[in-house]
């Protein structure tokens, strides 16, 4: 059962600890709230500031789980208070661990201040969670994606547009890399796991996959330097750093190029162009759900 005055409290308490630098907004001037506003949370969690501001007041219905799901991780809460919110809001709290797909904090404080850097972060399976303004101006948005098509490696055997964003000489150590990668997390997690049903899709899929999975290799490795074809400047020559959160197997990926060198420059360019997409689909945008 719902508790209407536990979860208005805690919410309350929750938006008045956070500051806009927190979350990656600006601070802007003449700011009188303590912590964040209603509409300014309301957009973090994707959701109209109405919806958000009646559950503050213990009114409306209740909560689903995916919209509770939502505020957690726009408030940046913690496992811990992720799931205090979910039993307030009178649902079982979800999964922890690689199942989880809950954000931890402190991956999303540095996220939220790369927003001049391609930056994602991802399940051990290679789903997107999260990325930076320039990281969807490097790859598109691969957060829409439903299904297996969520992770990247099933979609780089069943959808071949995927692989026009890696240099063709790099594909066939990639495709090597994504079956190995597949078999240890499979066999890690056991028999009724997701990466298990991901085998057993790919293998009534793909070809190529069957032909990988035979070889039984495992311990491949991503290279720390990636060639990205971006479908306006070319080859990008990037170096990817990886902050990993132990607890919920989530990785951060941070791209970067050489100072001087042509993937450096490209990569300004790079800012250019998302900054002028993301100021032509302003207008479009909606306005929120509830």
């Amino acid at each position: 059962m719902i508790d209407r005055a536990g979860l208005a409290a805690f919410l309350r308490r929750r938006r008045e600890s956070l500051q806009p630098e927190d979350v990656g907004l600006p601070r802007g001037q003449r700011r009188r709230t303590t912590g964040l506003r209603r509409e300014e949370v309301a957009a973090l969690c994707h959701m109209s500031t109405d919806y958000y501001a009646r559950l503050e007041r213990e009114r409306g219905p209740q909560p689903s789980e995916q919209m509770i799901a939502s505020i957690a991780q726009g408030l940046h809460l913690s496992i811990d208070e992720r799931d205090h919110l979910f039993r307030l809001a009178g649902h079982q709290p979800p999964a922890r661990g690689a199942a989880s797909e809950h954000i931890s904090p402190g991956l999303l404080r540095i996220l939220d201040r790369l927003a001049d850097t391609p930056a994602e972060i991802v399940t051990e399976l290679g789903e997107t969670l999260r990325q930076s303004p320039m990281g969807v101006a490097l790859t598109g948005d691969t957060t829409h994606y439903t299904g297996p098509a969520r992770s990247r490696g099933y979609r780089w055997f069943t959808e071949p547009a995927t692989r026009a964003l890696y240099a063709p000489e790099d594909h066939a150590f990639l495709s090597r890399m994504y079956a190995a990668g597949l078999r240890q997390i499979a066999t890690m997690r056991g028999p009724g796991s997701r990466a298990a049903r991901f085998v057993d899709l790919l293998l009534a899929e793909s070809e190529e996959f069957r032909r990988l999975w035979d070889d039984h290799e495992v311990g491949l490795h991503p290279a720390d330097t990636k060639r990205l074809v971006h479908p306006e400047l070319g080859t990008l020559t990037l170096n990817c750093q990886t902050l990993l959160d132990p607890d919920q197997s989530h990785r951060l990926f941070v791209y970067t190029a050489v100072p001087g060198s042509e993937s450096y420059e490209k990569l300004q360019l790079l800012a250019v162009i998302g900054a002028q997409r993301v100021g032509a689909d302003l207008p479009a945008q909606a306005s929120g759900h509830a």
